[in-house]
């Protein structure tokens, strides 16, 4: 159960994909779960739940929008993934413990059968997704 991962966002798709394949193969022995190229979109599990994912940074900020700082979009690097069971109600729980929204939540059919997100920066403007599916 990957309740809690990091997503790295990259701007070479390609080239960090084909690196992160390298380096968890070699290093780990693991083997990408899903590389999706037309999605910009890449997975690694270990232990039954994921261990590492990257998605194209221009594609999330197209997709949520920046939700903070003019420059935030650009100086996003990574984001917490959350799966939750319940991702409105995950959404009001953290805007009660002072997160901003970025994007409401909503179904993201184009990413996943029956995937559900939001988007949400902590208070020190970090990106997080809850997600359920």
């Amino acid at each position: 159960m990957d309740a809690l991962y990091p997503r790295l966002l990259v701007d070479d798709f390609p080239a960090c994909a084909l690196f992160y394949e390298r380096v968890l193969r070699e290093l780990l022995g693991i083997e990408p779960a899903k590389v999706v190229p037309q999605a910009r979109y890449a997975s690694w599990d270990a232990e039954g739940g994921t261990l590492l994912s990257l998605f194209d940074r221009a594609a999330l900020a197209e997709a949520v929008g920046a939700g903070g700082p003019p420059d935030a979009a650009a100086r996003d690097r990574a984001m917490l993934t959350f799966r939750v069971p319940d991702v409105d109600a995950a959404a009001a729980t953290l805007t009660g413990f002072g997160a901003r929204p970025v994007a409401a939540p909503q179904d993201r059919p184009q990413w996943g059968p029956g995937l559900r997100t939001a988007h949400l920066r902590d208070p020190e403007g970090n990106l997080l997704e809850l997600q359920s599916y």
